[in-house]
């Protein structure tokens, strides 16, 4: 089975808040450096057929056309759920044989082999998802073809989604598709798995320009 991923990406001004402190004016660029990373590790993935960028900046959408996603304006403005419902008309549309998949634009550790076994495992459900690396949210939500589309992300949806009836995917070794980005811990974390070049890129020059 091939996938159409559907990942939101936040208005720039308004992502990454919770790193704002330590990030000052480099804010917008990480966010945006992480959803690249994210978008090019995905779309290097055999088992994806495309990603389906929802957002409405129009600097993220340019560069996430650049790398060879479809970007999905329009979205309906009422939250996370909504956008990724809209994307996934959309990528239905294109590609009505495929999955549909929700993945967070927020893991720059992300590597294609460990998503491709996330996949895998997915195409055996008809609705699933994993778990962020604390256990209480979502960074991967997939529906097989005929399969309803009804992601419940944002806050603890682990919960959410397991009282969906949705099957929780409990893997080994698929850390960097559970390693997602919120406070300056996690961006730690992520720069220890090995991050994508753009992520790495920005956070040395982040650091080199708070060390003493």
């Amino acid at each position: 089975m091939r996938w159409s991923l559907v990942v939101p990406v936040k208005h720039l001004g308004r992502a990454k808040s919770r790193l704002a402190p330590a990030l000052g004016p480099h804010r917008e660029g990480l966010a945006l450096a992480i959803a690249c990373d994210t978008v090019a590790a995905a779309l290097a993935c055999p088992a994806v057929a495309g990603v389906f960028a929802v957002t409405e900046d129009p600097r993220a959408g340019a560069e996430l056309a650049a790398l060879g996603a479809v970007v999905v304006t329009g979205e309906p403005g009422t939250g996370l759920n909504p956008a990724l419902a809209h994307g996934a008309r959309a990528a239905r549309w294109v590609s009505p044989e495929a999955g549909v998949c929700a993945l967070s634009a927020d893991l720059p550790a992300l590597r294609s082999s460990e998503l491709a076994r996330v996949l895998a495992a997915a195409a055996g459900h008809g609705r699933s998802f994993l778990a962020d690396s604390p256990g209480v949210g979502t960074t991967l939500y997939a529906a097989t073809p005929g399969s309803r589309f009804a992601p419940a992300f944002e806050g603890a949806s682990r919960e959410r989604h397991l009282a969906s009836g949705a099957r929780e995917l409990l893997l080994a070794d698929v850390e960097s598709v559970r390693r997602d980005v919120d406070t300056l811990d996690d961006l730690t974390a992520a720069l220890a798995l090995g991050a994508g070049p753009r992520t790495l890129r920005l956070a040395v020059a982040v650091l080199e320009e708070r060390t003493p």
